[in-house]
């Protein structure tokens, strides 16, 4: 099979079934999987720089040299092929087995307590704590690993929740309970830590139970807030966080009027300031400028609060919000890191400057970061925020980190619904918006990462 020279990214055919993704670059060729791991998106939509391909949808990373993912989301690599090159044909060779899923665990090492007694808690079962728990495996740690978690679930995913509202928490799991097993990971169920001791290394359970720790990770993300005003415990009121959450809110809805004609009306520069009910029901929103809405349901998101309150006295620096306050390596103190909704960590696309960005991609990157720097491995934390929401099949994304901007250059047509945004802080990119077809905003988010965002002069100028 031959391919022209100037080509960068194709998919090919292997066998009667079979898909890889071959790439060239720098004159090498290169054959990793064709499918992102997180939710299958194509990457040969994405963008190839520096032996990196980022998925066009949610911004994930692969290695295209080993197929390893290296940001995210997602918690798996992708399979890597064999590329031979003779005479003018590049052959890809491939086992039947590396067909059969576009998803590749990585190889992870056992327990042996006998010859590793060292104990790492993490202290979560979220997204962040789950990629922790197997990085730490992935780079073969042998003592014990003991994750623990006040949900009676196993770790599954959350942002699945406000798509799937009926979707149980076992089809939504991120890895069967038996993958736990297999790879000698402690799985504590339905316990909270209610205090810890940095200086004397213990966590304290809700059941009264202590665990001595060498290292401990902190990653219990946070609780949804709640509006204090009056009708507040009126019955259909909800929060979503759990898929408990979301089944109760799917149940109350089926057949009310969510949406007319797809119709969603949006009230700004207003607060609520009362939900009325009736026979402890709720009936309308009432808000502070006078407007009233008739509501046979409400879904309140209003912020989190960091699940930090066990952390008080633990000698454990917390800002003013609750977060727990890392270095660059997620880490805390001696012996304490944080990932995660609850981190407060330094951005490095922003010099250093220390932010919290409850994420889904972050979480991933932080406990990755976080386990490897558990191990002495001094890997500081570098990614670039990625968001991304689906509205009526329109889909958002949005790449960096502006939480201040003087002004905003659209390259395109926002009411044709197809356009890039670019926020502007001096003459610095600070962040980019894209709505439509493409992979432009993977292709910002790794001008970012690598340092190689055009100014906003240039930006201008280009236009």
């Amino acid at each position: 099979m031959v391919f022209a020279f100037f080509m960068i990214m194709k998919t090919i055919d292997i066998g009667e079934t079979g898909k890889a993704l071959l790439v060239r670059e720098n004159g090498q060729y290169f054959a990793v999987g064709h499918k992102c791991t997180h939710y299958g998106a194509p990457l040969v939509t994405g963008h190839l720089s520096n032996g990196r391909v980022r998925c066009p949808w949610h911004g994930a990373c692969f290695n295209v040299k080993t197929g390893d993912i290296e940001d995210f989301p997602g918690l798996d690599s992708i399979p890597k092929f064999e590329v031979v090159i003779k005479n003018d044909d590049v052959i890809v060779r491939a086992h039947p087995e590396q067909l059969t899923s576009h998803k590749r665990v990585k190889k992870m090492a056992k327990a042996d307590t006998n010859e590793d007694r060292r104990v790492f808690v993490i202290i979560g079962g979220g997204g962040s704590a789950m990629k922790g728990a197997e990085t730490l495996r992935e780079e073969g740690f042998t003592g014990r690993v003991v994750m623990v978690t006040k949900e009676s679930h196993f770790p599954y995913d959350r942002p699945l929740l406000s798509k799937k509202l009926t979707a149980s928490a076992d089809a939504i799991k991120l890895r069967p309970e038996e993958y736990f097993k297999d790879h000698d990971i402690e799985f504590l169920q339905g316990l909270q830590a209610t205090a810890l001791d940095a200086n004397n290394k213990t966590v304290t359970l809700s059941n009264g139970t202590q665990l001595k720790y060498d290292n401990v990770l902190i990653a219990t993300g946070g609780r949804p807030r709640s509006l204090n005003v009056p009708g507040s415990d009126l019955q259909n009121i909800f929060l979503l966080r759990s898929p408990e959450d979301a089944n109760k809110i799917a149940d109350f809805a089926q057949g009310k009027k969510i949406h007319e004609s797809k119709g969603v009306k949006f009230i700004t520069d207003a607060a609520v300031k009362e939900f009325k009910g009736e026979n402890g029901k709720l009936m309308a929103v009432c808000f502070d400028n006078g407007t009233e809405v008739l509501a046979d349901l409400c879904v309140q998101g209003v912020g989190v609060i960091p699940s930090t309150d066990f952390l008080k006295n633990s000698g454990v620096s917390l800002s003013s919000r609750g977060d727990v306050i890392v270095d660059k390596y997620m880490k805390a103190r001696e012996g304490v890191f944080a990932s995660g909704d609850i981190a407060h960590f330094p951005l490095k696309m922003l010099n250093g400057e220390k932010v919290s960005i409850g994420h889904w991609q972050i979480a991933h990157k932080h406990g990755q970061t976080a386990a490897r720097n558990m191990l002495g491995q001094k890997e500081e934390i570098n990614t670039i925020p990625f968001f991304w929401t689906s509205q009526f099949g329109k889909s958002i994304r949005y790449c960096g980190h502006a939480h201040s901007f003087d002004d905003v250059i659209i390259d395109g047509d926002v009411d044709e619904q197809k356009f890039t945004a670019y926020y502007v802080k001096g003459d610095r990119i600070m962040a980019v918006a894209t709505m439509g077809p493409g992979n432009a905003a993977a292709k910002a988010a790794n001008d970012m990462f690598e340092g190689k965002m055009p100014s906003a002069s240039e930006i201008r100028a280009s236009l």
